[in-house]
């Protein structure tokens, strides 16, 4: 698997909050770098190739850019070109971080997988998309699949069109394509439904305002969260507004880091650090009141407090009832057996 097992994979989605510089992008994996994330990601596309010149603008990318261009026009302001991608894959290189890129079409899919990227992260736009699902899965690389705007039969669809061209594994992302997303339209449940119908790895692609539900999709099983980030949300772009900023993005991975380490193993069972306060804590069997060698215990002369973790434990409580004193007790006394 072309990404960790274990540990949940962050990636901070850069995408186009570039807004087609190559220096703002050295930018953004700096700042990707320093909030610690798994990888950085952006998304590369010939425009051409991507849309036709009359296709309309989605209301969310009118929104945020204040309208009066054409999507074509938009998305090619945003468009970076393939050597600017082997410098920014460079520079991920010399800082440590992984480099991923969304292919938007079959060309740059092609040069990304010239340049050695071994994880192919295919967008929701692409769902239905069969012949580009085809040539990802030819690929026989690992895939991550978001699926906003899809219902389960055509994330089945995509699913089996990936494996059967030879894809060697197919994780999928919750999603609802929203800038931002309102929080009424997460649906962070229909994660768990996905790992119901289709087993393997989950995750989710977060669209909302804030860190809370990345970090919630975490606590419910994800392995895999991209988040969108930027270095200024007041930038003109059409993603901009739906970022974090690098403060937030550093916030996010110590929530889920944090909260991937207080998951656990599901074994319940004292913790080393339980162990120490035991002592403290946990009850004894001690005598109420003054007590005769030969009188019998009962509840009328026996009592259960904190005496340091010596005498009988008050869980023997009923073992104690009934049986006759071996000798003098004062007050407060741990009793024995």
């Amino acid at each position: 698997m072309a990404y960790p097992a274990k540990n949940v994979f962050i990636i901070a989605e850069a995408g186009v909050n570039h807004n087609g510089d190559p220096d703002l992008a050295f930018k953004l994996v700096d700042a990707a770098f320093k909030a610690g994330v798994d990888a950085v990601k952006f998304q590369t596309f010939k425009t051409e190739k991507l849309l036709t010149r009359n296709a309309i603008s989605a209301e969310y990318q009118t929104l945020n850019t204040g309208g009066g261009k054409s999507q074509y026009r938009m998305i090619k302001d945003l468009e970076l070109s393939y050597p600017d991608f082997r410098r920014i894959q460079a520079h991920c290189a010399d800082r440590g971080i992984r480099f991923l890129s969304t292919p938007d079409e079959e060309d740059s899919l092609d040069f990304l997988i010239s340049i050695g990227m071994e994880l192919i992260k295919v967008g929701s736009g692409e769902v239905e998309n069969i012949p580009f699902l085809r040539r990802v899965g030819s690929k026989g690389k690992d895939v991550i699949l978001s699926t906003g705007m899809s219902d389960m039969a055509q994330v089945e669809t995509a699913v089996r069109t990936l494996t059967d061209a030879g894809a060697t594994s197919v994780a999928i992302l919750h999603c609802t394509t929203a800038y931002p997303c309102p929080m009424v339209d997460v649906n962070l449940r229909a994660m768990l439904s996905l790992k119901q119908a289709f087993g393997g790895v989950v995750g989710y692609s977060d669209h909302t305002n804030g860190i809370e539900i990345s970090v919630a999709a975490v606590a419910m099983g994800a392995r895999i969260i991209e988040k969108h980030f930027t270095l200024d949300k007041s930038m003109p772009g059409p993603d901009h507004k739906a970022s974090l900023d690098p403060a937030e993005l550093a916030a996010l991975v110590r929530a889920i880091r944090n909260v991937e380490a207080a998951l656990g193993n599901g074994e319940k069972a004292p913790t080393a650090a339980e162990k120490d306060v035991v002592a403290a804590v946990r009850k004894s069997v001690v005598a109420k009141v003054p007590i005769a060698k030969g009188t019998v215990f009962t509840e009328e002369n026996l009592t259960v407090k904190r005496a340091g973790g010596k005498g009988i434990s008050s869980a023997n409580w009923d073992l104690v009832l009934g049986r006759l004193a071996g000798r003098d007790y004062g007050e407060d006394e741990t009793v024995e057996m």
